[in-house]
């Protein structure tokens, strides 16, 4: 290992040569600058890096006559000189760069690299990233290191020995830091709804962008979580710290964070400094599809520029313009789709950032590629909710993308699905949802049933093959009980009307239980407005295995809340003599009985307000320790 001098640099970079800049938070600032300083002696040098963090010196157009850079990931300042034609893109999963760097096809010649200063061992440490630098340096005919007391020590993994750094140079300089923007709030509520699909023991990972750093700011409440991840963020720094990570529920490499990198602040390198529960490992190790999987649960975090109603997802482009990069994207939205129980989750805000363009379209601008086709995306959230789209049909899929997308766009989504013969004529109808004050209403939670777990959230037009499920799966007798009489058909039609109402005026909630990731109805709520505002004819249906849970009784009071928002001052409804379960819920709420010779039901009327105070007051029994 010789100390670097100017005079060396001839010697280590020749004609042609390719030389790799270290990686994120971890490049070699003050090597790339003695480097820069003898560019005049270079010929042809292509420089290749993934995503780094702070200024790009080697970029600057004077040094354009002998080098070139070739990027895995695009910053806003390598964009623009790749839209220039001043530098290469090549478009690479994480986990294949360190093959490529290896093989023929891009094999490395020299590798800038940044380390710690050396223990009492002779080894250094890769400090805060591993990702695709140990290929470079094992790829490598001459290795330069920036050695630097700022870098922290990351663990064995991280470690190489002195005896393969050919070349030193001593400078202390703190790392290069990200600060991660504060979450808009449309990205708050979508990674709201994100959390909710993320359960405790789940194993976790989150890509670059500030939508899934947010989703894992939405997680501090959950328990036992783990992480497999390539970034690793100051947000999992903080799961870590409250307890909301503890690795216990992985089932590999249990009780430790797996990563490949740090990028964020100060707190988050001093954090990683001989943090023992935590072990750095290469992208290709990490990104690895049958090491992610083996963690049951595995939950992978990513962002799109925009989703198609198919369910395509594109990533590193805009049209004809490189943005991004793909990063470790396909590895993880596999490996948790193979996971037992995983969860692929692509998460995005319905518009732009600018506010000017809606990311769920009908069609993509010609030359943007796709990143994650639509057979592998399980999962798209947007602050409008969550479109479940693994094993449905592209008609189902298209509403569900219609009720996540931007109010504004989705009249013209559906015309354009019609266009192209994604859905049937009679799909017609805009969603529209709760817009009233009740807001709350308008959302999906998770709630618990003496054990079993529902989500319960409004009625949509994707649901109507749910809807239609739910109803054939009654006997007779509940189908009489609901209707009054004998129905023997629900069309896709007949569902679609049902489905598909104006929640802004009338309302359908309906409770659904998870079955391999999708939803089953378990009972439906209604109420439809009489013309005078004043009154609302309310419905209700529950799964025959689901009774005796409470169901009708809560969907009853959720109804009441949003009614009496409205101005809804009475409930009525008509109830078979012989569905003695119905009467006797309405009975209970203190409703008033009218009974009519020769009718065979009976009209119930329940004052709002009374309805809304009864049930207060059975919750503050139930909150009472002493009741």
């Amino acid at each position: 290992m010789k100390e670097l001098t100017p005079q060396a640099w001839k010697d280590i970079v020749l004609p042609g040569s390719r030389v790799f800049i270290g990686s994120g938070a971890a490049v070699p600032f003050a090597v790339v600058e003695s480097m820069l300083q003898q560019s005049g002696h270079y010929h042809d040098v292509e420089l290749t890096h993934i995503h780094t963090i702070g200024e790009m010196p080697w970029i600057d157009k004077k040094y354009d006559s002998s080098l070139r850079t070739n990027t895995f990931f695009l910053t806003p300042s390598i964009q623009e000189a790749v839209a220039a034609g001043r530098a290469d893109y090549t478009p690479c999963p994480l986990s294949d760069v360190p093959t490529l760097f290896g093989g023929h096809l891009l094999p490395v010649d020299v590798a800038l690299i940044h380390v710690s200063p050396p223990d009492k061992y002779g080894c250094v440490s890769l400090g805060v990233s591993v990702d695709v630098v140990k290929a470079a340096i094992k790829a490598a005919r001459i290795v330069v290191a920036q050695i630097n007391p700022s870098m922290p020590h990351t663990g064995k993994s991280a470690q190489i020995s002195t005896d393969k750094i050919h070349y030193f140079l001593e400078a202390e300089q703190a790392l290069p830091t990200l600060d991660w923007q504060s979450p808009r709030a449309a990205q708050v509520v979508a990674a709201q709804y994100a959390a909710q699909l993320i359960e405790d023991g789940s194993t976790i990972q989150a890509g670059l962008g500030n939508t899934p750093q947010a989703v894992l700011m939405a997680l501090k409440k959950h328990r036992h979580l783990g992480i497999h991840t390539g970034l690793f963020s100051d947000a999992m720094r903080e799961l870590m710290q409250c307890g909301a990570v503890d690795n216990s529920m992985k089932q590999y490499h249990v009780g430790r964070a797996t990563c490949s990198n740090f990028i964020g602040s100060k707190q988050l390198y001093d954090f990683a400094e001989n943090n023992k529960t935590i072990e750095m490992r290469p992208s290709d190790w990490v990104g690895n599809v049958n090491r992610i999987r083996k963690n049951h649960k595995m939950v992978a975090i990513h962002g799109a520029y925009e989703v198609d109603l198919t369910g395509q997802v594109v990533r590193d482009s805009r049209g004809h313009l490189f943005y991004g990069g793909m990063g470790s994207t396909q590895d993880f939205i596999r490996g948790a789709s193979y996971s037992k129980g995983g969860h692929p989750l692509i998460v995005l805000t319905s518009m732009s950032d600018d506010g000017q363009h809606s990311r769920i379209v009908a069609g993509f601008k010609p030359g943007s590629g796709v990143n994650t086709g639509r057979g592998d995306v399980h999962y798209v959230i947007t602050e409008y909710g969550i479109a479940r789209l693994r094993g449905r049909s592209i008609r189902e899929r298209v509403l569900n993308m219609v009720e996540v997308a931007h109010p504004d766009y989705r009249e013209k989504l559906l015309a354009d699905a019609h266009h192209w013969g994604w859905i049937p004529k009679f799909y017609n109808i805009a969603p529209k949802h709760i817009t009233d004050a009740c807001e709350d209403h308008a959302n999906s939670k998770s709630l618990n049933f003496k054990g079993r777990r529902f989500t319960f959230r409004p009625l949509k037009a994707s649901d109507t093959r749910s809807l239609q499920e739910f109803f054939y799966s009654h006997d007779k007798e509940t189908i009489s009980m609901r209707y009054g009489h004998v129905k023997d058909r629900m069309s896709n039609e007949s569902a679609y009307k049902l489905t598909s109402i104006d929640q802004s005026v009338d309302l359908a909630f309906a409770l659904f239980e998870e079955n391999t990731q999708r939803q089953q109805i378990a009972a439906i709520a209604r109420f439809y407005q009489d013309p005078s505002g004043q009154s609302a004819e309310v419905a209700f249906m529950v799964g025959e295995n689901r009774r005796r849970l409470g169901l009708s009784r809560f969907l009853l009071g959720e109804l009441a809340c949003v009614a009496k928002n409205r101005g809804i001052k009475k409930f009525w409804a008509s109830v078979l003599k012989r569905n003695k379960a119905m009467a006797a819920l309405f009975i209970s709420f203190g409703a008033d009985k009218k009974s009519y010779f020769g009718e065979d039901s009976d009209e119930f009327t329940i004052d709002v307000e009374q309805l809304l105070t009864s049930i207060h007051q059975e919750k503050s029994k139930t909150a009472d320790p002493n009741s």
